[in-house]
Protein backbone atom coordinates (compact mmCIF):
# COMPACT_ATOMS: atom_id res chain seq x y z
CA UNK A 1 0.00 0.00 0.00
CA UNK A 2 3.07 2.19 0.96
CA UNK A 3 4.52 1.77 -2.50
CA UNK A 4 1.08 2.54 -4.17
CA UNK A 5 0.70 5.87 -2.68
CA UNK A 6 4.52 6.74 -3.46
CA UNK A 7 4.07 5.78 -7.04
CA UNK A 8 0.75 7.57 -7.27
CA UNK A 9 3.01 10.59 -5.61
CA UNK A 10 5.99 10.31 -7.93
CA UNK A 11 3.22 10.17 -11.23
CA UNK A 12 1.79 13.14 -9.92
CA UNK A 13 4.89 15.02 -9.32
CA UNK A 14 6.07 14.10 -12.86
CA UNK A 15 3.21 15.07 -14.26
CA UNK A 16 2.32 18.32 -12.01
CA UNK A 17 6.05 19.63 -12.73
CA UNK A 18 5.55 20.03 -16.52
CA UNK A 19 2.54 22.04 -16.10
CA UNK A 20 3.83 24.44 -14.15
CA UNK A 21 7.09 25.26 -16.39
CA UNK A 22 4.60 25.46 -19.21
CA UNK A 23 2.23 27.71 -17.40
CA UNK A 24 5.18 29.56 -16.29
CA UNK A 25 5.99 29.95 -19.51
CA UNK A 26 2.44 31.25 -21.63
CA UNK A 27 2.50 33.79 -18.69
CA UNK A 28 5.81 35.36 -19.81
CA UNK A 29 5.08 34.97 -23.33
CA UNK A 30 1.89 36.48 -22.70
CA UNK A 31 3.78 39.69 -20.75
CA UNK A 32 6.33 40.05 -23.88
CA UNK A 33 3.66 39.76 -26.40
CA UNK A 34 1.72 42.66 -24.12
CA UNK A 35 4.82 44.55 -24.10
CA UNK A 36 5.69 44.76 -27.71
CA UNK A 37 2.05 45.64 -27.80
CA UNK A 38 2.97 48.80 -26.30
CA UNK A 39 6.18 49.28 -28.26
CA UNK A 40 3.50 49.51 -31.43
CA UNK A 41 1.54 52.06 -29.41
CA UNK A 42 4.33 53.88 -28.07
CA UNK A 43 5.79 54.57 -31.34
CA UNK A 44 2.21 55.75 -33.19
CA UNK A 45 1.67 57.78 -29.97
CA UNK A 46 5.55 59.11 -30.89
CA UNK A 47 4.15 60.34 -34.75
CA UNK A 48 0.91 61.65 -32.80
CA UNK A 49 3.07 64.07 -30.57
CA UNK A 50 4.99 65.56 -34.08
CA UNK A 51 1.59 65.79 -35.78
CA UNK A 52 0.42 69.16 -34.28
CA UNK A 53 4.07 70.92 -34.95
CA UNK A 54 3.65 69.62 -38.40
CA UNK A 55 0.14 71.27 -38.61
CA UNK A 56 1.55 74.57 -36.87
CA UNK A 57 4.42 74.60 -39.00
CA UNK A 58 2.82 73.79 -42.58
CA UNK A 59 0.33 76.31 -41.68
CA UNK A 60 2.61 79.48 -41.58
CA UNK A 61 2.83 78.49 -45.65
CA UNK A 62 0.96 81.36 -47.46
CA UNK A 63 -2.27 79.68 -49.44
CA UNK A 64 -1.77 75.54 -48.01
CA UNK A 65 -4.87 73.70 -48.42
CA UNK A 66 -6.73 74.31 -44.94
CA UNK A 67 -9.03 71.07 -46.09
CA UNK A 68 -5.52 68.65 -45.97
CA UNK A 69 -4.84 70.35 -42.79
CA UNK A 70 -8.76 69.89 -41.59
CA UNK A 71 -8.08 65.89 -42.35
CA UNK A 72 -4.87 65.54 -40.72
CA UNK A 73 -6.11 66.99 -37.81
CA UNK A 74 -9.26 65.02 -37.57
CA UNK A 75 -7.84 61.61 -38.38
CA UNK A 76 -5.06 62.76 -35.33
CA UNK A 77 -8.28 62.88 -33.00
CA UNK A 78 -9.85 59.68 -34.62
CA UNK A 79 -6.69 57.74 -34.00
CA UNK A 80 -6.44 58.73 -30.43
CA UNK A 81 -9.90 57.45 -29.49
CA UNK A 82 -9.39 53.70 -30.62
CA UNK A 83 -7.42 51.71 -27.90
CA UNK A 84 -6.58 48.38 -27.69
CA UNK A 85 -6.81 46.18 -24.12
CA UNK A 86 -3.31 44.28 -24.39
CA UNK A 87 -4.79 41.47 -22.70
CA UNK A 88 -7.53 41.39 -25.31
CA UNK A 89 -5.44 41.64 -28.69
CA UNK A 90 -8.04 39.82 -30.95
CA UNK A 91 -8.42 40.42 -34.41
CA UNK A 92 -11.71 43.17 -34.33
CA UNK A 93 -9.55 45.35 -31.81
CA UNK A 94 -6.33 45.02 -34.27
CA UNK A 95 -9.04 45.86 -37.10
CA UNK A 96 -10.16 49.10 -35.82
CA UNK A 97 -6.88 50.46 -34.34
CA UNK A 98 -5.34 50.15 -37.78
CA UNK A 99 -7.96 51.59 -39.43
CA UNK A 100 -7.48 54.45 -37.39
CA UNK A 101 -3.93 54.12 -38.06
CA UNK A 102 -3.88 54.05 -41.85
CA UNK A 103 -6.49 56.63 -41.94
CA UNK A 104 -4.24 58.66 -40.49
CA UNK A 105 -1.00 57.68 -42.36
CA UNK A 106 -2.55 58.45 -45.20
CA UNK A 107 -3.89 61.99 -44.49
CA UNK A 108 -0.04 62.35 -43.31
CA UNK A 109 1.12 61.61 -46.43
CA UNK A 110 -1.23 63.69 -48.19
CA UNK A 111 -0.08 66.62 -46.27
CA UNK A 112 3.64 65.91 -46.74
CA UNK A 113 2.82 65.25 -51.08
CA UNK A 114 1.01 68.53 -51.04
CA UNK A 115 3.88 70.48 -49.19
CA UNK A 116 6.11 70.24 -52.22
CA UNK A 117 4.19 72.49 -53.87
CA UNK A 118 5.54 74.62 -51.36
CA UNK A 119 9.38 75.42 -51.97
CA UNK A 120 9.35 78.29 -49.28
CA UNK A 121 7.87 75.74 -46.88
CA UNK A 122 9.94 72.74 -47.72
CA UNK A 123 13.19 74.65 -47.32
CA UNK A 124 12.38 75.91 -43.37
CA UNK A 125 14.71 73.97 -41.02
CA UNK A 126 11.90 73.76 -38.87
CA UNK A 127 9.90 71.91 -41.88
CA UNK A 128 12.87 69.68 -42.53
CA UNK A 129 13.76 67.94 -38.59
CA UNK A 130 9.70 67.48 -38.16
CA UNK A 131 9.36 65.55 -41.53
CA UNK A 132 12.89 63.18 -40.89
CA UNK A 133 10.97 62.54 -37.47
CA UNK A 134 8.35 61.72 -38.75
CA UNK A 135 9.94 59.51 -41.61
CA UNK A 136 11.64 58.10 -38.81
CA UNK A 137 9.12 57.41 -36.76
CA UNK A 138 7.19 55.42 -39.50
CA UNK A 139 10.41 52.69 -39.71
CA UNK A 140 9.65 52.90 -36.03
CA UNK A 141 6.61 51.74 -36.20
CA UNK A 142 7.31 49.34 -38.62
CA UNK A 143 9.80 47.53 -36.30
CA UNK A 144 7.65 47.96 -33.43
CA UNK A 145 4.91 46.12 -36.00
CA UNK A 146 7.42 43.16 -36.53
CA UNK A 147 8.62 42.59 -32.89
CA UNK A 148 5.01 42.74 -31.80
CA UNK A 149 4.06 40.47 -34.37
CA UNK A 150 7.33 37.91 -33.74
CA UNK A 151 6.13 37.85 -29.80
CA UNK A 152 2.49 36.85 -31.01
CA UNK A 153 3.95 33.96 -33.51
CA UNK A 154 6.10 32.70 -30.34
CA UNK A 155 2.66 33.24 -27.85
CA UNK A 156 0.25 31.80 -30.58
CA UNK A 157 2.50 28.50 -30.77
CA UNK A 158 2.82 28.30 -27.10
CA UNK A 159 -0.98 28.07 -26.36
CA UNK A 160 -2.14 25.91 -29.56
CA UNK A 161 0.65 23.02 -29.19
CA UNK A 162 0.72 20.05 -26.73
CA UNK A 163 0.64 20.67 -23.87
CA UNK A 164 0.64 24.50 -24.13
CA UNK A 165 -2.65 24.15 -25.40
CA UNK A 166 -4.40 22.36 -22.22
CA UNK A 167 -2.48 24.49 -20.06
CA UNK A 168 -4.29 27.50 -21.71
CA UNK A 169 -7.51 26.17 -22.07
CA UNK A 170 -7.40 25.87 -18.52
CA UNK A 171 -5.92 28.99 -17.71
CA UNK A 172 -7.89 30.65 -20.40
CA UNK A 173 -5.02 32.08 -22.14
CA UNK A 174 -6.18 32.45 -26.06
CA UNK A 175 -4.56 32.91 -29.19
CA UNK A 176 -3.58 36.79 -30.19
CA UNK A 177 -4.50 38.06 -33.37
CA UNK A 178 -1.52 40.11 -36.12
CA UNK A 179 -1.77 43.33 -37.79
CA UNK A 180 -2.78 42.63 -41.21
CA UNK A 181 -1.86 44.10 -44.59
CA UNK A 182 -4.00 47.37 -45.16
CA UNK A 183 -6.36 46.68 -47.93
CA UNK A 184 -5.24 46.81 -51.36
CA UNK A 185 -1.34 47.14 -50.01
CA UNK A 186 -0.59 44.21 -52.53
CA UNK A 187 -1.56 46.03 -55.34
CA UNK A 188 0.51 48.17 -57.37
CA UNK A 189 0.21 51.72 -56.69
CA UNK A 190 -0.18 53.94 -60.04
CA UNK A 191 1.78 56.07 -61.17
CA UNK A 192 1.18 58.96 -63.36
CA UNK A 193 3.22 61.58 -65.16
Amino acid sequence: MKKTLIIIAVLLVLIILPLFGTYNSIVALNQDTSAKWSQVEGQYQRRMDLIPNLVATVKGAANFEQTTLTAVVDARAKATQVTVDPTKLDADSIAKYQAAQSELSAALGKLLAITENYPKLTATENFKDLQSQIEGTENRIAVARKDFGDSVQVYNTKVTQFPGNIVAKLFGFVPKSYFKADLGAAAAPTVAF
